[in-house]
């Protein structure tokens, strides 16, 4: 706007957007403003174009209010009071009709610097999404308009048992209760209308479905009534139906994942009215996988609110009789199968809650960024910011960590970590380990403090923030696998994962990502173990198995790399871990942990626990540094170690197969891919393609792409080309000449001639004799700590107090 115009203008020139908001609120009889104050939008617009000032006579712009002829409206309109540098700089627009005619004078975004013509410069753009704030309360979730949302706030404290959690010891005389459903039961508890199969995700809203929220629980009848009161209707929550079929015994049905008409896996619900001498018995009848955790020891969580209150104890392991079996109502089409187990609640009249993991919910998240937003020294490091919206608008934050760099050179040469979670809303267990490291990471350890000199993290804690708001266990509102559409086109359809993979496109484009890892949780494996990527390069043969070694290395009582594998199969292709290594990230991990313990070293036979998960997020930290430590001896012992199991695991298989071989010559050249069995044990899904609605829409895509002759991104380029055997090395081949992924060249990324301090810590030296007998699980020796000499990045210790003397941050990434 023109300077000397501004002042004047600034409470006369009504917004088109609030014209708009006084039309739609007088029409539904909100707004008893006078007619006569409500300008016609088209009207308004159109004197906007010539004369921002002019003022609609009529009460609704009638045509014959307007002046067809500019200049003569001009005249007419522009008030005489006006001083004589006002009337120099409408004479200077005038000149030039054509410029008054362009549509960019409309805009308000628009700033003039000089009087004698128009050269326009744009206002600082405002942020087009909000970001935490801490003058505001946190953003209240928005639920599909079909979700019912009850009012209460629920919180669960963290607390760590002092004592070992078991696993249950089956007996062998375990009951297998008969289904009996509605028809000899009484349904207690049950949601109405469920969105599922062949329905799709339209809109939402915060607080969900509009009117009164219902009374779903049945009615005591006085106080002996001892029926439970279930409840799930809140964040995370997940449970449909609950059945009364004896005085303490309830079967339930979960609730499938939104718009789709299967993934039952995660329950989270509340029951209240409880009694504490009786012996309860749950079974879950809807259960779709044939194999559990549940089978093998894992025993469900209880939250006890009066244990939480009174003696500050958390969610625990409870239960008895644990039985994991098929369900003997077979309709004909898919099987499914029970989960029943007994318990004693540990006190009358409690309020408690079953879960199926410890929950973390996107309110959870939201507390913990805004307590990293208010910290003043995590702030000058961790900048926070909003990758997109989800389907139901939902922020989908993005974290920056990184320690200010001094020159613009220095930021350059860092290189990128990408980690992200919660893509598959049920597995939480991804939220833990990610709390843990960024607890570490965000700490003034001097690790800490080295990793964010020498690293850009670009870190995303919830990918799918609407899946784990409503409680679904693997989908997204758009009813599907996020984790199987990696390379789609629909960005409205999936806008989570599209911006990710353009973020981490942009951000190969600036500097080298040396690890990308995405967090999840497994409900069939104990432990915790990596999914990779075989690199056929020879350059870099078996480099992607070091990091997991390590990793093992560093946690042997929770990692096991025996459970690791590194094939990459057809139908994984479109996962975040295969589409980022096509993408030319050579260790692109999928890191998996359990949902039940640990069956390693001195936790054997364990449940984790929530420390043990985020004691997780430290060892990744660690082992980032020992992978990256310019004395190459811990690299160099692992790959040694790696080949000799490999020759040993090729011996296996060649006598399983009644074959001798000499490996003596060039048997580095068999494809691992041959050798390794697939990953169809691990906890994942088929892609069920798109629904019909968003296939439309992508083939339209597809075919306005070959119309127009648009050269497609080559990330892209799966979705309608031919495939090509070669094309995964595409990306890779192409950096082998100028930037080598080998981390005997992590001595690039470390600022020039800077004073560091050494750390040193305890290691191990890893045996590397290629005649040495190792055990058949491949594991490292149990409850051995890593014994390699540590020497790490030098580096200059400093206080956090020196932090805040440093310049703004010279990093220029996406976005």
């Amino acid at each position: 706007m023109f300077p000397a115009l501004e002042t004047h203008l600034k409470q006369t020139i009504p917004d088109p957007y609030e014209d708009f908001m006084y039309r739609h609120l007088q029409y539904y009889g909100y707004f008893k403003a006078q007619r006569g104050s409500l300008p016609n939008s088209a009207t308004h617009q159109h004197v906007r174009k010539n004369n921002p000032q002019y003022l609609l006579n009529g009460s609704l712009g009638e045509k014959d209010d307007l002046i067809p002829d500019t200049l003569q409206k001009e005249k007419l309109l522009w008030p005489t009071s006006l001083s004589s540098a006002v009337h120099r700089q409408i004479e200077a627009i005038n000149r030039d009709s054509h410029m008054l005619s362009l549509p960019h004078l409309r805009s308000r975004q628009l700033l003039y610097d000089e009087l004698d013509e128009v050269n326009p410069r744009l206002r600082e753009p405002q942020e087009l999404f909000s970001i935490l704030s801490t003058k505001r309360p946190l953003q209240a979730p928005r639920w599909p308009i079909e979700c019912e949302v009850i009012k209460e706030n629920i919180h669960h404290i963290e607390w760590a048992p002092p004592q070992p959690e078991y696993f249950y010891q089956p007996k062998g005389n375990e009951k297998v209760p008969e289904i009996v459903g509605e028809k000899k039961g009484t349904v207690v508890y049950q949601l109405d209308s469920v969105p599922t199969e062949g329905s799709y995700f339209t809109s939402s809203r915060v607080g969900g479905k509009r009117g009164i929220i219902k009374e779903l629980a049945v009615t005591l009848q006085g106080p002996e009534d001892n029926t439970l009161l279930f409840e799930s209707r809140f964040e995370s929550g997940n449970l449909q139906k609950a059945v009364r079929v004896d005085t303490y015994e309830y079967e339930l049905t979960l609730r499938t994942d939104l718009y789709t008409d299967k993934h039952t896996q995660w329950f989270y619900f509340r029951v209240q009215n409880t009694r504490k001498d009786a012996t309860y018995r749950f079974t879950i009848v809807n259960l779709l996988k044939p194999k559990s955790l549940y089978t093998i020891g894992m025993k469900p969580l209880l939250y006890s609110q009066l244990d939480a209150n009174t003696r500050n104890i958390g969610w625990r392991r409870e239960g008895n009789e644990i039985k994991y079996y098929k369900n003997n109502m077979d309709d004909g089409q898919q099987p499914f199968y029970c989960l029943t187990w007994t318990i004693q609640f540990p006190y009358d009249q409690d309020t408690c809650f079953f879960a199926h993991f410890y929950p973390y919910t996107y309110t959870d998240l939201q507390c913990y960024l805004l307590s990293v937003a208010n910290n003043p020294i995590q702030s000058q490091f961790c900048k926070l910011q909003t990758l997109c919206r989800s389907l139901a608008g939902n922020t989908v934050y993005l974290l920056t960590i990184t320690n200010p760099s001094q020159t613009p050179q220095e930021a350059a040469a860092k290189k990128a970590v990408v980690l992200s979670a919660r893509v598959h809303p049920g597995e939480s267990n991804g939220s833990w380990v990610m709390k843990g490291f960024l607890d570490f990471i965000l700490s003034n350890s001097p690790d800490a403090q080295l990793l964010r000199d020498i690293f850009v993290f670009k870190v995303l804690p919830m990918l799918n923030p609407d899946g784990v708001i409503v409680g679904n266990y693997r989908c997204s509102l758009a009813g599907r696998d996020l984790n199987r559409h990696y390379k789609t086109i629909l960005k409205e359809s999936f806008p989570c994962i599209w911006y990710t993979r353009n973020m981490i496109k942009r951000l190969l484009e600036e500097r080298e990502v040396l690890l990308y890892c995405d967090f999840h949780g497994h409900s069939r494996k104990n432990n915790i173990f990596l999914y990779g990527c075989n690199n056929n390069n020879r350059k870099y043969w078996l480099h992607e198995r070091v990091f997991p070694l390590m990793l093992s290395k560093n946690a042997p009582d929770k990692f096991s790399f025996h459970s690791c594998n590194f094939k990459v199969q057809k139908c994984k292709e479109g996962t975040g871990r295969v589409v980022m290594w096509q993408m030319g990230i050579l260790n692109s991990y999928t890191m998996e942990s359990t949902f039940g313990g640990s069956t390693l070293g001195s936790k054997r036979d364990t449940h984790f626990t929530i420390e043990d998960l985020k004691s997780l997020g430290y060892h990744v930290c660690d082992t980032l540094l020992d992978f990256c430590d310019p004395d190459q001896t811990k690299f160099t012992q692992c790959l040694a170690e790696l080949k000799e199991l490999l020759r040993q695991e090729i011996h296996k298989k060649f006598h399983e197969l009644g074959q001798d071989v000499d490996l003596e010559g060039s048997w580095s050249d068999i494809s691992l891919s041959d050798i390794e069995s697939s990953t169809n044990g691990s906890d994942s899904s088929l892609s069920d393609g798109l629904p019909v609605h968003l296939a439309n829409i992508a083939d339209e895509t597809n075919l306005n792409r070959r119309d127009k002759d648009t050269p497609l991104d080559p990330s892209m380029a799966t979705l309608i080309l031919p495939k090509n055997k070669g094309r995964m090395q595409t990306n890779l081949n192409r950096r082998d000449k100028d930037t080598p992924l080998d981390p005997s060249m992590a001595t690039l990324i470390l600022p020039k001639n800077k004073e560091r301090m050494q750390n040193k810590k305890p290691g191990f030296t890893v045996s590397c004799s290629p005649k040495r007998t190792i055990n058949s699980s491949q594991e490292p020796a149990p409850g051995m700590k890593p014994n390699w000499p540590r020497s790490r990045y030098p580096a200059t210790k400093r206080g956090c107090a020196a932090m805040a003397a440093y310049p703004s941050l010279h990093i220029y990434t996406y976005p």
